[in-house]
């Protein structure tokens, strides 16, 4: 079964999208879509690290990710500026210096549309191994960590009250964010992931009556994205990456059809009601 590459990026797109979809929805409870934009963007520096040592491409962009989120934390202690100011330097910072260190691998042709944009098509099976691992201590940690994680989402100040360490949650909550974008590099690519990471939850918000419920659907939302995309890709020749994220978008658009929006608004007051 896994010597069909069609196979196999559909086993990985799945098992991306199965990971993404509970991160993605706190991405979106504390509005920090511009955060998964920083790690993305700063992964390309991983990437040329890691085709000039020939060593791992996962690992490389997992610490350059994670000496981003230590930076961005030391740095909203030190300096008087805005955390969306400090992603914004960050990010930028981080990809030129990843372009000007790619431009100096001048004895390796490097692919570099592959990583911005995914190739899923070439997902070997060491990759679905380090999806499926990868993913799995991620998903396993998430799970451990949501009632801290998710009290200070909602109430800081009440999280704080009740003991619980919110600088630490938040950090290893952005080492989640770092490993799903690690490991989902050659799924959707390094400028992709922040919309697999986002708009599956966004959709699922509105079919959603608690905070598990719409981490499960933004799960199978990213999960039907990922089908979606594959097959439309196989069937007009087009990038699968890019194909993936914007059959994610068309379910959005189909969530926020009135019909739907109405189903949604009585499903959330029926349940209210019953609770």
């Amino acid at each position: 079964m896994f010597d069909d590459f069609f196979t196999r990026a559909l086993i990985a797109g799945i098992g991306v999208a199965i990971v993404a979809g509970p991160l993605g929805c706190f991405i979106v409870w504390r509005k920090l879509a511009y955060y998964g934009d920083t790690i993305s963007h700063a992964s390309l520096l991983g990437v040329a690290l890691a085709i000039l040592l020939n060593s791992n491409t996962t690992l490389f962009v997992f610490i350059i990710a994670t000496i981003i989120a230590l930076s961005l934390l030391l740095l909203q202690a030190r300096a008087n500026v805005s955390a969306d100011s400090l992603l914004g330097i960050l990010a930028h910072s981080s990809l030129a210096l990843g372009l000007i260190s790619l431009s100096f691998i001048t004895w390796i042709r490097v692919d570099i549309m592959s990583f911005l944009f995914g190739d899923i098509l070439a997902v070997s099976v060491p990759d679905l191994l380090i999806i499926y691992v990868g993913g799995s201590i991620v998903l396993g940690i998430t799970v451990i960590i949501w009632r801290p994680l998710f009290a200070g989402t909602v109430d800081m100040e009440l999280a704080k009250a009740e003991g619980v360490n919110i600088r630490l949650y938040d950090f290893v909550f952005m080492l989640l964010v770092a490993g799903v974008v690690a490991i989902s590099i050659k799924v959707v690519g390094l400028l992709l992931i922040t919309a697999l990471l986002i708009i599956p939850a966004v959709t699922a918000r509105r079919f959603s009556s608690g905070p598990e419920q719409m981490a499960i659907i933004a799960s199978l939302v990213g999960v039907l994205a990922v089908i979606s995309g594959l097959f439309s890709s196989l069937e007009w020749d087009t990038p699968s990456g890019p194909s993936i994220v914007l059959s994610a978008f068309c379910l959005f658009l189909i969530s926020i059809l009135p019909i739907w929006g109405l189903k949604a608004y009585y499903y959330r007051l029926n349940s209210k009601l019953n609770g």
